[in-house]
């Protein structure tokens, strides 16, 4: 098992995770609801669900487009989002 490459996943989907709209969704849904187990396991479900897509998607590029331009294609995506943002665009 790769511990290195665990732990760079997990403080890279911890840091994304901490503070952004879906965290503070969770904060309300479980002050809301009183149910702290129960949005547990619906949040933890979800979070499962949606990075077992990424890695799917993932493993198939990685098959059948070169790594460098994957990595390429991300910052560009990373950069297109950012300045949208920035803007005020989305």
């Amino acid at each position: 098992m790769d511990w290195k490459l665990i732990g760079s996943a997990f403080g890279m989907i911890f840091l994304a995770e901490l503070g952004d709209k879906t965290q503070l969704a969770t904060v309300t849904l479980t002050a809301s609801s009183g149910r702290p187990w129960s949005v547990l396991l619906g949040t933890s479900a979800a979070l499962l669900a949606i990075n077992a897509l990424g890695v799917v998607a993932g493993s198939a590029l990685s098959q059948v487009i070169p790594l460098d331009l994957v990595r390429k294609l991300g910052a560009v995506a990373f950069l297109v989002v950012g300045t949208a943002m920035l803007l005020d665009w989305i």
